[in-house]
């Protein structure tokens, strides 16, 4: 629902009932302070405080940064967002790093994941899941809407970078079906990679790796794919979400990021996964990732003990932020 700019009316009335009988409003993850004018309009209706949970940000307005400086507490989900917002000047009372909702995560379809797995050979502890990327999601092509001019200009460059950005990850599927006896599951994060995932990871493969790699060739949602990927041996590729929930599950995975994705990407350094953070616009960081692939997919025992304390890490977080929550609500009450 929409609450109007000036605070005076709800899009609908279970919305408004909501908004009444709240005594505080939390903004949850996200690419930036998605919801700002939503939050601006809704504290406009109702005055109750609020906070923000775990998002990346760049910059903003100067309304939007008086409304930053207003929450009773502002995490953010990599410290190079919260280094942009102190630059920035933003002055919320409580301004720290805060764990994406993600890492939470605990959805699950069991018995799909193992049909899917068993129709297709995949046994448990031994395959990798590996995810492609385009540049810039291509949002008007998961919604059958018409290109905009800016959507030509984003697949111009998701089309000239998809060999660069694809083809490492590629190269790390080919070696790690060659060095191990894992096989690979090549699967979607979002609609658009399953056609890409084809295209640039399946299709050009070597006949003797292509045997033991598996293309999905449709789109799941999030239980699905949580079942599927805590019955893999690890992750890698150029999504972030994937690897958050894998984390966040005891799951090892590596993320190469780049550019367009926002700087979410550096939480892995933040929650101490450097060595499995890699920057696709630097091309000195594109060799390593095949090695360290490799490594984290053999080495079982140093890789879950790397998950475990990253885990550790973001539940200490988790708990500082429902703490400051907690002191937040107690000061309504």
């Amino acid at each position: 629902g929409r609450v109007s700019q000036d605070g005076t009316r709800v899009s609908d009335p279970e919305l408004g009932k909501a908004l009444d009988e709240c005594d505080f409003i939390l903004h949850g993850s996200g690419a930036s302070f998605v919801a700002h004018r939503d939050i601006a309009a809704a504290v406009l209706r109702t005055g109750k405080p609020y906070g923000i949970w775990g998002i990346t940000w760049s910059g903003g307005d100067e309304a939007q940064l008086r409304l930053m400086d207003q929450a009773k507490f502002i995490f953010f989900r990599d410290t190079v967002s919260l280094e942009a917002a102190k630059a920035a000047g933003v002055r919320a009372p409580i301004m720290e790093f805060g764990p994406d909702g993600a890492f939470a995560c605990d959805l699950r379809n069991d018995a799909a994941a193992e049909a899917f797995l068993s129709a297709h050979g995949l046994e448990t502890g031994k395959f990798a899941c590996v995810i492609p990327r385009y540049r810039v999601t291509p949002y008007w092509k998961i919604r059958n809407k018409p290109m905009s001019e800016k959507n030509r200009e984003d697949w111009a460059l998701s089309q000239s970078m998809k060999e660069h950005d694809n083809g490492p990850i590629r190269r790390a599927i080919i070696e790690t079906v060659r060095q191990t006896d894992l096989k690979i599951l090549i699967c979607p994060e979002d609609k658009s990679q399953v056609e890409l995932g084809r295209e640039m990871l399946y299709e050009p493969l070597p006949d003797d790796v292509k045997q033991r790699v598996v293309w999905r060739d449709r789109y799941w949602i999030t239980d699905e794919a949580i079942s599927t990927y805590v019955r893999s041996a690890g992750l890698f590729g150029l999504e972030m979400h994937s690897p958050i929930m894998c984390i966040g599950n005891g799951v090892p995975a590596i993320v190469c990021r780049f550019h367009q994705q926002t700087s979410k990407g550096f939480m892995w350094r933040d929650i101490g996964l450097g060595e499995w953070l890699f920057n696709m616009d630097e091309e000195s960081e594109i060799p390593g990732i095949t090695p360290a692939v490799l490594e984290m997919l053999t080495r079982r025992e140093e890789s879950l003990a790397k998950v475990a304390k990253a885990q550790e890490f973001v539940r200490a977080r988790q708990t500082r932020m429902g703490e400051a929550l907690a002191e937040a609500l107690s000061r309504i009450r």
